[in-house]
């Protein structure tokens, strides 16, 4: 019985998720969820892989805190990813754009695709050719 108690705690240990609570007033409902989805488009810059939602460091609450607060102040969300990219660079957008400084971002995906398209075209033409 025992065993069982265990495999069940076991298991719901897996489930838990913990989820840090901000309990930061907003003017209105509307400027939260502005802020929330806003937070989610920006990356922690602690953790790289979690946007300030979802990241639990200490650095990306600070900045969801602030993101927070631009957004009660009225800026728009140009100001607030301008303000952002300015400290931490386009790396803390998880949409930057494509300019000199993010076209190595943009090109190597595409070129590589290319480089691959263009391996297995040579490749059934070699096959075709050696079978014919």
């Amino acid at each position: 019985m025992k065993s069982y108690f265990l495999l069940f705690f076991l298991f719901f240990t897996l489930l838990a998720q913990a989820e840090m609570v901000d309990t930061f007033q907003f003017n209105n409902d509307t400027d939260r969820v502005r802020a929330i989805a806003l937070a989610r488009t920006l990356r922690c810059p602690q953790c790289q892989n979690q946007n300030l939602v979802e990241s639990n460091a200490t650095q990306a609450y600070t900045l969801r805190l602030e993101v927070y607060e631009m957004v009660n102040q009225g800026k728009s969300d140009e100001e607030i990813i301008h303000s952002m990219v300015q400290r931490f660079g386009h790396f803390i957008y998880y949409k930057p754009p494509l300019n000199q400084k993010t076209w190595v971002l943009w090109g190597v995906p595409i070129i590589l695709f290319l480089i691959i398209l263009g391996g297995i075209f040579w490749q059934v033409l070699r096959n075709k050719n050696n079978n014919a």
